[in-house]
């Protein structure tokens, strides 16, 4: 069963500012998330933040870059890509 992804416009923003490395990262957790779902506990520090909401590293070391999503509640499976960016702004 096949996930949408979609991403805000801040969100978009973000992933232009981040290092190509990390934005690789990013571009392949999204893809998985397409494929397999939001639960992606094969990722560092993996955790889910509520019912619906979850993160994970996507780069350790300093800075330790995170990307944030959600499951949205719709008749379909939709998954949104709330924030990629560094640790400390966060917003959890």
């Amino acid at each position: 069963m096949q996930w949408q992804l979609v991403t805000s416009k801040k969100v978009q923003r973000q992933v232009d500012a981040l290092p190509s490395g990390v934005r690789n990262n990013l571009f392949a957790l999204m893809a998985e998330i397409q494929i397999y779902g939001p639960v992606r506990g094969n990722w560092p520090n993996y955790g889910k933040l509520s019912a619906r909401r979850h993160h994970c590293h996507i780069k350790k070391g300093r800075p330790t870059y995170v990307a944030v999503w959600e499951e949205e509640k719709t008749t379909i499976n939709l998954v949104e890509v709330t924030y990629a960016g560094t640790h400390e702004k966060a917003p959890y």
